[in-house]
């Protein structure tokens, strides 16, 4: 007799995301290699994914509720399971900027997770998760359906210029990623500025800050440190992180100039020509 692993699906939600493909597979009479054919997939990533050894993807649960007649229970699951994935710290944030009503992030160094692609976030994660980053590349890219939504919060970023120069990734996946910032630019609930070199001494340099607003809740501030990240909704502590946001926005360039300048470093420092630092794989 074969010997099938025994899921707790009380013990997370990828858990209870594979005990529950595996019940609803047996009851349509399907072995796995029997579903991997209908959805496109091999068997094996149907027993992998039953037995949490892969994390399931958006479009995979998509493909199941389809075969299966789940009635998208699957496409609701792998949210909680893909945000599950985030580092414990970042999930308490994650699940308040889901529910923010207006977002206003100040990045010193990085492009904001929300206006992330799928390469740049990749490149960003895989040094610190050499052996697997899929899991939080999905997590990451789970979070930006907020951005989605048919009504999505407002969302105002101000980038420092140094954002643009810094080659994450190699210049296909940085000309990518300013191509992704000026689409989003043109989104009428969101405005994105760069604060340029010649701004000089500013508000923040001490580093990166989220500002959160809700309809409901109080204002929250978030900031990271190398190992962790840290909410508050002290009163005295929003307001000195908006009044420092609103000097960020004063210095930053307008809108507009920050979409021309974004479109200028895209051609000129990550044009078609291949850098020197870009090699093959063999």
């Amino acid at each position: 007799m074969a010997n099938i692993q025994l899921l707790d699906p009380c013990a997370s939600p990828l858990d209870y995301y594979g005990w529950e493909l595996r019940r609803q597979r047996e009851a349509a009479g399907l072995r796995q290699q029997q579903l991997g054919d209908i959805i496109f997939c091999t068997g094996s990533l149907i027993g992998q994914i039953e037995t949490t050894k892969k994390i399931p993807t958006r479009d995979f649960s998509e493909r199941v509720d389809a075969a299966l007649g789940t009635d998208g229970m699957f496409s609701r699951l792998v949210g909680l399971v893909l945000r599950s994935q985030l580092p414990t710290w970042f999930q308490a944030y994650a699940e308040m900027e889901a529910r923010a009503a207006y977002i206003s992030t100040y990045q010193a160094q990085l492009v904001y997770g929300l206006l992330q692609t799928e390469d740049y976030a990749r490149a960003l994660l895989a040094p610190g998760m050499p052996n697997d980053p899929d899991s939080l590349v999905a997590a990451r890219m789970e979070r930006q359906r907020i951005l989605q939504r048919e009504k999505p919060p407002l969302a105002w970023a101000v980038l420092d210029e140094a954002v643009l120069y810094r080659p994450i990734g190699g210049n296909k996946v940085m000309r990518a990623q300013l191509q992704r910032l000026l689409d989003y630019s043109t989104h009428r609930w969101m405005r994105i500025q760069v604060l340029p070199f010649s701004a000089g001494e500013h508000a923040s340099l001490d580093g990166s800050f989220n500002l959160l607003r809700f309809d409901d809740d109080p204002d929250l501030v978030y900031t990271e440190d190398l190992i962790s990240g840290h909410m508050t909704a002290s009163p005295d502590t929003v307001r000195e992180g908006s009044l420092r946001y609103a000097h960020l926005q004063a210095a930053s360039l307008s809108v507009g100039d920050s979409a021309a300048l974004i479109s200028r470093v895209m051609e000129e420092r990550y044009g078609n020509k291949p850098c020197p630092e870009e090699r093959g794989v063999a």
